[in-house]
C-alpha cells in the first residue's frame, strides 16, 4: 500500500515536514498551499528536495469554491486554476484536489457542476495534470460522496475524478458501502482520518478533533475494504487537522501517522478475509500484521523514583515482600500473590516516567515483538547475561517500555533471577488490576494507537472527568477478557509541569477492607476522603450502616453498578505515583468515575498541605 502525508498534519517548515514524513517512511506527501507559500525554497527546489529523500509529490491542495458560480466568477476561478497548474508543473505534482464549493456557489444544478468541472479539465488537460474532486461535509450544495460521484460522472472527463475523504463520509453518517460502484480509475486521491465520535457542528469538528486512523471511533478497516474492492492502488494519505499535532514534535507526529496506516492496512486486511469469497478481490497490495493474542497478564510494573525508601515502606505495609536485588541489575522486586513491582532508581540515559515499565505476559514474545516493529515501535536494547530469562520489550511514545515475556506457569522464570521472598502473611493482593498512566498533552492519541495497535486491546469510550485543575479526559483500553487494563488520562495543561496527576498502579484483592485494616495495623495511614462523601453515597445507595460506617473508618470508596459492587483504597502520592487496592463484587467492570473528582481533589489538598508545610 502506497502511503502518503498531507503536510498540514505536521508541525514545523515545509523543509522539517519532508524530512520528518521521510524518517518516518511515507512513500510521498501532500503539498499544503500555505505550507508552499510560507517557504522561502521555489518550487523546483521543494520538488528537488523531495526526490532527495525520495518522496514523491502527491497532492496539491486545496483549490476551493470552483463549482456552480455564474459565467464571470467561473472566468476568474479558471484563471486562478491556470495559474495553480503551472506552479504544480514547477513541482512535479500531477493531481490537485478541488473542494465542493462552501462560499460562492449560487447553484445546486448537477449539470451545471459538471459542465463547469468539464471546461476545468480541458484546462488540466493542457497542463497535463489531473483534478480530484472532493464533496466537503459542509459544502454548499455538494455535502455527499455520491453526489460528487455523479457529477463527476456527468463531466465525464479523464481528467476528472475523485478524492474520497473518510472524514467527510463518515462524520456524516454515510455509510461507505457505495464505494464499490465507482470505478477505480475515477478514484484519483484518498485521504483517510479517524476523529472521536462528538456531538458539535462538522466543521470544527473537522478542523481541530481529527486523529490518525485506530485513534478515534470511525470504523476504517470496513473504509479500506470498500476502497480496496474497487481496484484503487493509488496513495493512502492522511490528511489531520488536529490542534495538538500542529504543535508536537514533527518526527514523533510522523512516526505515529505511519504506525497508524500500517494499522489501517491490516484492519484492512482482516476485514476483506472476513468476507472472502465475496464481492471483487482486492488489487491493492494490502499485507496484515503478525497475529497476536492480547496478553494475558500484568507480570509485572517497574517504578523508577528517587523516593524509593518511601515506596518500600509503603510495599511493605500493603503486605508485599521484598525479594532483595537482582542478580545482575540494579533493580529490586516486591511481590504479594501474583503482583509484581520492580523497583529502581531512574536512568540518567532518557527522562522517563514514574511506571516506566510494564511487562507482559504473552503466548510468543518473539511474534509481539515483530508486531511491534511493524508498527514502528523502537526495540529497547536489554543486556541479558547467561541463564537469565529473555525479555523483549519496545518503547511507547512517553518513553516508558513494554517488555514480552512467555506466560509460562504460576510464577514467570525471571523472578528466579532476585532472591526469596521474605516470609510474611498469607497475601491479601492477587493481581495487578489496572494501570493509569498519566499521558503529556502531544502523547496521549499516539499512546491510544500505540497500546490499541501494539497490544491489541481495544478502548473503551472515553470520559472527562473534574479535577482542580481542569477536566481530565481518561481512556481505558483493554483485553478482550478484562484482565489486562491500562487506563490513559490526559493531564491538564495547567497540571503538566505540577505532577497534579500521578500515575498509579491498582491491585486486585478479595478483601479490600481486611486488607486496609490489616495495613493500618502495620502503620499505614490512607488518602483522606472527607467526610461529604460518605453522607453522599448513602444517600446515593442506601448502603448498610455496618459497611457505611467501616468505609468511612478506613478511608475506602465505594462504587455500585447493575452488575455489582465496587470497594477501593488509595495510598497517598510518593512523588509522581501512588497506589490503590480494589475489589469488584459480582460483575462490577469500571472504575469508580464517580469516585475520581473526589480523589483528585483530596489528592490536590494533601499536596497543598504538604507545600505549606515544607515552606513554613
Amino acid at each position: 500500500m502506497r502511503t502518503s502525508i498531507a503536510t498540514v498534519c505536521l508541525s514545523g517548515t515545509l523543509d522539517q515536514k519532508l524530512v520528518a514524513a521521510h524518517e518516518a517512511g511515507f512513500d510521498g506527501v501532500e503539498i499544503f498551499e500555505p505550507d508552499l507559500i510560507a517557504s522561502p525554497r521555489s518550487p523546483e527546489e521543494i520538488r528537488a528536495r523531495a526526490a532527495g529523500l525520495g518522496l514523491s509529490l502527491d497532492l496539491y491542495q486545496p483549490f476551493r469554491d470552483f463549482e456552480g458560480v455564474g459565467p464571470e466568477l467561473l472566468d476568474q476561478n479558471l484563471r486562478r486554476a491556470a495559474a495553480k497548474f503551472g506552479l504544480m508543473n514547477r513541482l512535479g505534482i500531477d493531481t490537485m484536489l478541488l473542494c465542493s464549493n462552501v462560499a460562492t456557489a449560487r447553484s445546486g444544478d448537477e449539470q451545471l457542476a459538471a459542465a463547469q468541472l468539464r471546461l476545468l479539465g480541458d484546462l488540466a488537460e493542457r497542463h497535463g495534470v489531473r483534478v480530484a474532486y472532493e464533496a466537503l461535509a459542509w459544502g454548499r450544495f455538494v455535502d455527499g460522496y455520491e453526489t460528487a460521484a455523479r457529477i463527476v460522472r456527468l463531466a465525464d472527463h479523464p481528467r476528472i475524478g475523485l478524492c474520497l475523504d473518510s472524514f467527510h463520509i463518515l462524520s456524516k453518517g454515510h455509510s461507505p458501502e457505495a464505494i464499490e460502484t465507482i470505478p477505480a480509475e475515477k478514484i484519483f486521491f484518498v485521504q483517510m482520518a479517524d476523529a472521536p465520535l462528538l456531538s458539535m457542528d462538522v466543521l470544527s469538528w473537522s478542523r481541530h478533533h481529527r486523529l490518525f486512523p485506530g485513534e478515534g471511533g470511525f470504523d476504517l478497516g470496513t473504509f479500506m475494504a470498500h476502497l480496496a474492492r474497487t481496484g484503487y492502488t493509488g496513495p493512502v494519505s492522511l490528511e489531520i487537522f488536529n490542534d495538538t499535532f500542529r504543535q508536537a514534535d514533527p518526527l514523533e507526529t510522523a512516526i505515529d501517522a505511519r504506525r497508524s496506516l500500517r494499522w489501517l492496512e491490516h484492519e484492512a486486511a482482516v476485514s476483506l478475509g472476513a468476507e472472502a469469497g465475496g464481492g471483487r478481490a482486492a488489487r491493492m497490495p494490502i499485507a496484515s500484521l503478525p497475529r497476536v493474542e492480547p496478553p494475558a497478564d500484568v507480570g509485572y510494573v517497574e517504578l523508577r523514583t528517587t523516593e524509593l525508601p518511601e515506596l518500600r515502606r509503603l510495599l511493605g505495609q500493603l503486605g508485599f515482600r521484598s525479594h532483595g536485588e537482582h542478580r545482575t541489575k540494579t533493580v529490586e522486586l516486591w511481590s504479594q500473590g501474583d503482583a509484581r513491582v520492580v523497583l529502581g532508581e531512574p536512568g540518567s540515559d532518557r527522562p522517563r516516567p514514574t511506571v516506566a515499565g510494564l511487562g507482559l505476559s504473552v503466548d510468543d514474545p518473539a511474534t509481539s515483538l515483530r508486531r511491534a516493529r511493524e508498527l514502528f515501535a523502537p526495540e529497547i536494547p536489554r543486556q541479558q547475561d547467561v541463564g537469565e530469562e529473555p525479555l523483549v520489550g519496545v518503547g511507547a511514545p512517553d518513553g516508558s517500555e513494554v517488555f514480552f515475556g512467555a506466560a509460562r506457569g504460576p510464577e514467570p522464570r525471571w523472578v528466579s533471577e532476585f532472591g526469596a521472598a521474605a516470609d510474611g502473611e498469607p497475601p491479601m493482593i492477587e493481581r495487578v488490576d489496572h494501570v493509569n498512566l498519566a499521558q503529556p498533552w502531544q502523547h496521549f492519541d499516539a499512546a491510544v494507537l500505540f497500546f490499541h495497535s501494539v497490544l491489541d486491546l481495544r478502548p473503551d469510550p472515553s470520559v472527562e472527568v473534574a479535577a482542580p485543575v481542569g477536566l481530565v479526559r481518561s481512556q481505558v483500553l483493554r483485553s478482550a477478557d478484562g484482565v489486562v487494563r491500562i487506563a490513559l488520562n490526559l493531564v491538564p495543561s495547567a497540571a503538566a509541569g505540577d505532577a497534579i496527576l500521578p500515575q498509579h498502579v491498582a491491585f486486585a484483592s478479595a478483601d479490600v477492607l481486611a486488607l486496609a485494616r490489616a495495613a493500618r495495623g502495620r502503620g499505614f495511614r490512607p488518602l483522606d476522603i472527607p467526610a461529604n462523601y460518605y453522607d453522599d453515597i448513602e444517600a446515593r445507595y442506601q448502603i448498610e450502616p455496618g459497611l457505611l460506617a467501616e468505609l468511612r473508618e478506613l478511608n475506602v470508596m465505594y462504587d455500585r453498578d447493575e452488575s455489582g459492587e465496587f470497594l477501593h483504597f488509595y495510598t497517598h502520592p510518593i512523588g509522581t505515583v501512588f497506589l490503590e487496592v480494589v475489589e469488584r463484587r459480582g460483575g462490577y467492570a469500571g472504575y469508580g468515575a464517580l469516585n475520581a473528582p473526589v480523589r483528585l481533589a483530596a489528592q490536590y489538598q494533601h499536596r497543598r498541605a504538604a507545600r505549606q508545610g515544607a515552606g513554613a
